[in-house]
């Protein structure tokens, strides 16, 4: 079959085409061809650098979230799951893959009337951005924060903070970014590009913040007294830093996500239901082939992406 394999960390030319066996579903596992591959920054940083919650030896096919058809299923696996459309994390690697094995008990099915790419791009993001609003529990109004609201999580939690009833500020790099953030429902949009612009909104009740860093920080300087912050990713290289002195002082909470395996599944579920509805929308900015993943890993570091970025099969 076709992969894509990473036999050294660094830059996304890494990244390189080539042949890999055809796997063979073992014991409780399934075997589906690959229609699309969920890409995610960390699995940008992963390639760069070896960091992050991946495992594995080198080489390796990279790639942790699939979406395609079941072609096989091992000993112990539901027969009836062949031909099922179905969602699925890898474990960290072999993604980027025309075929990957994994265990059938972490299968998604995809429902009825949701698109097999839509659903794929909401594998990792989706229940992300449902399990963040789960976890802050903010109250009906509430005035909430979402950097990198472009992003794939940050479409997916502007949309469901606005289902929710709640006032979106939405910040983002540029003025295209701001303008899907308006498209998906914020009542407000910021672009942190500007030097100025946590100076032009008011206080908000919590900050959802994928990104970290000096942005990250800025963002918590827009905390009223008694707000939330809520970090969930370093899309900057580093955490957002706060500390306990001023935590204190402004009688800030900070949140942590930490959701079970239960949690997780029922997030999924929640945000697949939601699309196949037609309440929620993923954004597919942008698609490239599997042999053109050093591309595709370009084109989101450079952060000129909007929404989810695929490969397609």
């Amino acid at each position: 079959m076709r992969a894509v394999w990473l036999r050294e960390f660094g830059g996304p030319e890494v990244l390189v085409p080539g042949a890999a066996p055809d796997p063979v579903a073992g014991e409780g596992q399934v075997l589906i061809d690959v229609a699309h591959v969920n890409l995610t920054f960390v699995e940008t940083q992963f390639r760069a650098t070896g960091l992050g919650p991946f495992t594995g030896a080198l080489p390796m096919i990279p790639g942790n979230g699939v979406g395609g058809t079941v072609a096989a299923v091992g000993p112990g696996a539901d027969p009836q799951l062949l031909g099922r459309r179905v969602i699925s994390s890898t474990g960290g690697s072999g993604g980027y893959a025309e075929r990957a094995v994994v265990p059938a008990a972490g299968l998604h099915l995809v429902p009825d009337g949701l698109a097999l790419d839509a659903a794929t791009a909401l594998l990792a993001d989706g229940r992300t951005a449902r399990l963040l609003l789960e976890a802050a529990s903010p109250a009906p109004g509430a005035r909430v924060l979402v950097l990198a609201a472009a992003g794939g999580v940050g479409t997916l939690l502007v949309q469901l903070a606005a289902h929710a009833g709640l006032h979106v500020v939405a910040a983002a790099g540029g003025p295209a970014k701001a303008a899907l953030a308006a498209e998906l429902g914020a009542a407000e949009t910021l672009d942190y590009r500007q030097p100025d612009w946590s100076a032009r909104t008011a206080p908000v009740d919590l900050v959802l913040d994928g990104v970290g860093g000096a942005l990250g920080r800025t963002a918590t300087t827009l905390l009223r007294p008694g707000g939330h912050l809520l970090s969930y990713g370093l899309a900057s290289g580093s955490w957002t830093e706060l500390p306990q002195s001023e935590i204190d002082a402004r009688g800030l909470t900070v949140l942590t996500l930490r959701p079970t395996p239960d949690e997780t599944r029922a997030a999924t579920a929640h945000v697949l239901a939601e699309a196949a509805a037609q309440r929620l929308h993923p954004v597919i900015g942008r698609r490239f082939p599997l042999a053109q993943a050093t591309d595709a890993h370009r084109a989101i570091e450079s952060r000129a992406t909007l929404g989810k970025t695929l490969l397609d099969i």
